[in-house]
């Protein structure tokens, strides 16, 4: 049998699900996207400019930037988190150096990264705002808020 989450193990019933974040998810799926493309381009380096750089150093540092940007998925809900993806942003157009299509490309993931954050955050912000809203007239009116498969009152 599959062993139970820390959040499987702690919930009871009636307990409030925890909301994940939308920043977080917009966030992770830019840098999985990332991860991907850094991997692809790293095998047209290494097959178009194998003579100008030694392969181990192509493969070395490409396959190593798309784990990184896997890894950083993880660490977005730290506060430094959303700094580490600017980084790793910065470091994708920088790897135009290397094979000049990935200028373009780096710019139009660091505009997807600075609007899926832009756009989480204020994703986020007005389902905090809802939840405080649908909180309040809860607390308003306890005979008309019955919870999930619990008949309401007339």
């Amino acid at each position: 049998m599959a062993r139970l989450t820390k959040a499987q193990r702690e919930w009871r019933p009636g307990m409030p699900r925890k909301r994940r974040s939308t920043k977080v998810m917009f966030a992770s799926t830019v840098l999985l996207l990332e991860a991907f493309v850094m991997f692809f381009a790293t095998l047209a380096v290494f097959g178009l400019r194998r003579g100008e750089f030694p392969p181990a150093l192509i493969l070395g540092v490409g396959i190593g930037l798309s784990v990184v940007m896997v890894l950083a998925c993880a660490v977005l809900t730290k506060p430094w988190g959303v700094g580490l993806g600017w980084i790793l942003q910065i470091v994708l157009v920088l790897t135009g150096i290397f094979e000049p299509a990935m200028f373009l490309v780096g710019a139009l993931f660091a505009l997807a990264w600075w609007y899926g954050i832009r756009t989480g955050i204020r994703l986020d912000r007005e389902a905090a705002q809802r939840e405080r809203e649908q909180a309040e007239w809860e607390a308003a009116h306890p005979d008309q808020a019955a919870g999930p498969g619990q008949p309401q009152t007339p």
